[in-house]
């Protein structure tokens, strides 16, 4: 995955509701409720389907430590999906989403001031349309070179310029080499 892919994953994973089931027999018995097939389940986290079996009927009680981080992961990524999908629609409406960031920030600006980029921290509250246009860049599939651009362009908007108060000839701006990123909405 990319910075802003898994930053928006763990946003996601932060609006969960319930905490997801802790012991590796609930875990395997939700991914079977979800995947329908013990078969799925074992493709889905890289084992043999009688492993799955195991682990459900508590046969075996402690998978390889890869394996159960893949458990895990398939469970959050299913867990909850109606609250991630409200908490979502609502950034995206109405409350918008901030950027937590420390990384190298490049811009074109006019001729007698300074473009060499240099790292800050940030944190900048962006406007729903930018939560609606992030969401959807990563719903279509879009790289992560993509969504920098919409939280440049964010960033321009609300942090550089102001909302239109300061720098009007600050034309782009560029997020390199990120640091972190951390996403909440």
């Amino acid at each position: 995955m990319t910075d802003i892919h898994d930053a928006l994953e763990r946003a996601d994973q932060e609006t969960f509701t319930r905490e997801p089931p802790k012991t590796l027999k609930g875990r395997i018995n939700f991914l079977l409720k979800q995947l329908k097939t013990t078969k799925a389940v074992a493709q889905e986290i890289g084992v043999s389907q009688r492993s799955v079996e195991r682990y459900r009927t508590g046969e075996r009680k402690k998978p390889p430590k890869d394996i159960a981080a893949k458990i895990d992961a398939a469970v959050r990524t299913r867990w909850q999906p109606q609250v991630r999908k409200r908490r979502r629609k609502q950034a995206a409406t109405s409350t918008g989403i901030t950027v937590e960031t420390r990384a190298r920030f490049g811009y074109t600006a006019p001729i007698g001031t300074t473009d060499d980029g240099r790292f800050r921290r940030l944190t900048v509250h962006l406007p729903a349309s930018y939560a609606q246009r992030l969401f959807d860049a990563r719903d279509t599939g879009a790289s992560d070179q993509q969504m920098r651009e919409i939280i440049a362009a964010g960033f321009k908007e609300v942090y550089f310029q102001d909302g239109g108060g300061r720098a009007m000839g600050l034309s782009q701006v560029e997020i390199n080499d990120i640091d972190y990123l951390d996403l909440d909405f």
